[in-house]
C-alpha cells in the first residue's frame, strides 16, 4: 500500500514516463542524444555525426521530439534539434557509469573464477 497519496501517479503520467523511456531505449536514439550533447545540430550534421540515413534519422528525431526529449527549431531551410532537458544527459551518464562499473565487476569476477579453475 502506498505511504501517501502523493506516491500515487495518474495513468496519464505513467504513460508519459513510458513514452520517455521508449525514447531513450534504442541504440540509434542514444547515438543521437550523444551527438546532441555538445549543442544543437541540424539534420545534415546529425547524419554525419551518427552515420544514419536521413529517413531513418528523421524517424528517430520525430520520436524523441514527441517524447519531449528534443526540441526542433527551424532556422531558414534547416531544422535544428537540441536536448530539452539536461537531466536526460545526467541520466545517460549515470546509466553508462553504472553499466561500465557492473561490466568491470563481472570481468573481475570471471577472471577470479578462471584463476581458481586453473589451480585444479
Amino acid at each position: 500500500m502506498p505511504k501517501s497519496t502523493e506516491a500515487m501517479v495518474s495513468a496519464f503520467v505513467l504513460a508519459s514516463v513510458a513514452d520517455y523511456f521508449k525514447g531513450i531505449s534504442e541504440v540509434t536514439r542514444l547515438q543521437i542524444l550523444q551527438s546532441l550533447r555538445s549543442g544543437p545540430m541540424n539534420v545534415l550534421q546529425l547524419t554525419e555525426a551518427t552515420g544514419l540515413g536521413q529517413a531513418n534519422l528523421s524517424k528517430h528525431l520525430k520520436m524523441l521530439t514527441q517524447a519531449g526529449i528534443l526540441s526542433r527549431q527551424t532556422k531558414g531551410t534547416s531544422a535544428f534539434y537540441e536536448i530539452v532537458d539536461p537531466l536526460v544527459v545526467e541520466f545517460f551518464d549515470l546509466a553508462c557509469d553504472r553499466i561500465t562499473k557492473r561490466t568491470l565487476q563481472q570481468a573481475r569476477s570471471l577472471s577470479q573464477f578462471e584463476d581458481e579453475i586453473s589451480k585444479f
